[in-house]
């Protein structure tokens, strides 16, 4: 990408411009979001708008399609949402704001803060709303959103679904707290927001689930430290050659890991860590299966209790059946450490 040589010529707001980068100095006050999307729109296809300093904004900021929202720093650029503004989205996709009915071209969010201001707000909703395939989240802070932190949708401002799909984004090493609903929200009314990366994130204080996924398929869910959820630390609906390995989950209420599986092809939960000290009584690892036979693989996961609760929860649900290969996990501390229901087959695998 070309950068702006320092000789490149500078407005009176504090930006400099060129073909491909418009750098920003935010002034703290309410004309900021204005600012923001008018830097965005005068860059070109793969452009890029890099942010310094605190940008308090009433308005939803627009993410264009083939852009790049960066900040110099988590605490170098902070979006804070002003008292009062109660915005559905902070930052939204294009294709959000203007209800269409296919999925908008990459954009990328990198190395900034984002507060949510939930406390003043009350009537807001999220953060972040991705409507875009191929997207990136990338060294955020979200804190306090009024709903979720990061919204990952089908569906427009209007509920106008996608008729098209939206894969193959990465939501990586953000960390997102105090949500007062889920961390990270992913809502899928079709089939269209599947095969994405969900990769160590940490995700904490969230009023309902740490990370929901109505869509799991083809999801790679590796690596997130999710504490201290008001309802369940890891919800994914719908795996379809899916993947959930090696996140650290604790403290609970209701749920661990709570899994619902497609019929058709197999999915593996692995080398998780799933405790709860805190007390409570719910489930650490729980699955059904939504039609036809889920296979499922889990394996050396360690779960571990404070004398309540079920350990591993194998389940049919409304499916014809399950078969779980199910070896080398740990379950301690809790009272009931596997739970399997009529239409289940366990085994050890091969």
């Amino acid at each position: 990408m070309l950068v702006v040589a320092l000789a490149a010529a500078v407005l009176s707001s504090g930006q400099a411009w060129g073909d491909d980068r418009v750098e920003l100095l935010c002034a703290n006050n309410t004309g900021d979001d204005e600012r923001i999307n008018t830097a965005l729109g005068a860059t070109t296809s793969g452009g890029e708008v890099v942010l310094t300093g605190t940008c308090l904004i009433d308005g939803t900021i627009r993410l264009v399609g083939d852009r790049t929202l960066r900040g110099t720093s988590r605490t170098g650029t902070v979006i804070q949402q002003a008292a009062g503004a109660n915005l559905d989205a902070m930052l939204a996709s294009d294709t959000y704001l203007d209800n269409v009915s296919w999925t908008g071209a990459p954009v990328a969010v990198r190395s900034l803060t984002l507060l949510a201001e939930g406390g003043t707000n009350p009537t807001g909703h999220d953060a972040l709303v991705l409507r875009s395939w191929q997207s990136v989240v990338e060294d955020v802070v979200i804190r306090d959103a009024p709903r979720h932190g990061i919204r990952l949708t089908n569906l427009s401002a209007n509920g106008t679904a996608l008729t098209n799909t939206q894969v193959n984004g990465r939501i990586v090493g953000n960390h997102i707290h105090d949500s007062r609903a889920r961390g990270v929200h992913v809502e899928d009314t079709g089939n269209s927001v599947t095969d994405w990366q969900l990769l160590d994130n940490w995700i904490g204080g969230a009023g309902t689930d740490g990370i929901g996924l109505d869509n799991a398929a083809g999801w790679l869910v590796r690596g997130n430290h999710v504490y201290n959820v008001g309802r369940v630390a890891l919800w994914a609906d719908r795996l379809f050659g899916s993947s959930i390995t090696d996140n650290y989950l604790e403290d609970f209420v209701e749920s661990g890991i709570r899994l619902s599986l497609q019929g058709e092809a197999a999915s593996t939960v692995s080398g998780n860590r799933v405790f709860d000290f805190s007390g409570g009584t719910g489930t650490f690892l729980e699955t059904i299966v939504n039609y036809g036979t889920g296979n499922l693989v889990v394996t050396g996961n360690t779960l571990r209790g404070n004398g309540v609760g079920v350990g591993l929860d194998y389940q049919r649900g409304p499916g014809a059946g399950l078969v779980v290969a199910s070896t080398g996990n740990l379950v301690t501390d809790v009272a009931t450490p596997r739970r399997t229901g009529t239409g289940v087959t366990v085994t050890a695998g091969i």
